[in-house]
């Protein structure tokens, strides 16, 4: 489904991936695990086409989902016409608009008002949370519902392949395991994901493959449970 091969990236004159390769299969949840600055944010923004300032410029190699090549797509074609959706590390949702404009927001270019509803629906059954503020500003959530908020944006935005960035920063563990519930049942109901996080026994526990990033560099990889018993991984990420 996505395929990234011997990827370099830079921001300015600094090279922050170094030959990154990496797939990820329709159906699989896939982590992305490292230490800040390893390189896992950048390389979910050279996927979905941001340019600089926001986004960092591909120098070399091949960004391919469903054999096409994503490095001429514009970011908005991406989500469009490709059916990837980003949520950000830090959410980024528009605080000054109700939680229901969020939503609505995300679906400008979808033409099928039938399963848009449906799919309002659906969000606001895995975030039943969502649903009893639906008309509160967004920038009066709590952290874990601006999450929530982001979460729901992505899927009402009709895509199936979602690229996520640190989804249980800064939560409670309550609501970290409330959320990678929601991700498991996303996952089950035929939704792929590729998950960056820094809470690697989590993501482990979810994940059916993941990749570990130093430095722009891939270091390790291999099935979620065979490394969260690998002497190394153990060692470095752990505990």
């Amino acid at each position: 489904m996505l395929e990234v091969a011997n990827l370099h990236v830079r921001y300015g004159n600094i090279e922050a991936l170094h030959g990154v390769s990496f797939q990820v299969k329709e159906g699989e949840v896939v982590a992305l695990l490292g230490a800040n600055g390893a390189g896992k944010s950048t390389t979910l923004l050279s996927i979905m086409r941001l340019v600089p300032p926001e986004g960092p410029v591909v120098t070399q190699g091949a960004i391919r989902f469903n054999g096409k090549d994503l490095l001429p797509v514009p970011a908005h074609a991406v989500v469009a016409q490709c059916g990837i959706g980003l949520v950000p590390e830090g959410r980024h949702i528009f605080g000054n608009l109700s939680v229901l404009e969020n939503l609505k927001l995300a679906t400008y270019a979808r033409k099928d008002a039938d399963q848009i509803e449906r799919d309002y629906a659906r969000v606001f059954s895995l975030f039943p949370r969502l649903a009893d503020r639906k008309h509160q500003r967004g920038d009066t959530l709590s952290g874990g519902e601006q999450q929530m908020l982001a979460m729901g944006r992505a899927f009402m935005s009709g895509v199936r392949f979602i690229l996520l960035d640190e989804p249980s920063m800064g939560l409670a563990p309550l609501l970290m395991q409330e959320l990678f519930r929601v991700l498991k049942e996303l996952n089950e109901a035929g939704t792929t994901i590729l998950l960056v996080e820094q809470n690697a026994h989590l993501a482990l526990k979810y994940a059916h493959r993941a990749y570990v990033m130093e430095t722009g560099r891939i270091v390790l990889e291999g099935n979620a449970q065979e490394l969260a018993e690998d002497a190394d991984m153990k060692r470095a990420y752990l505990g």
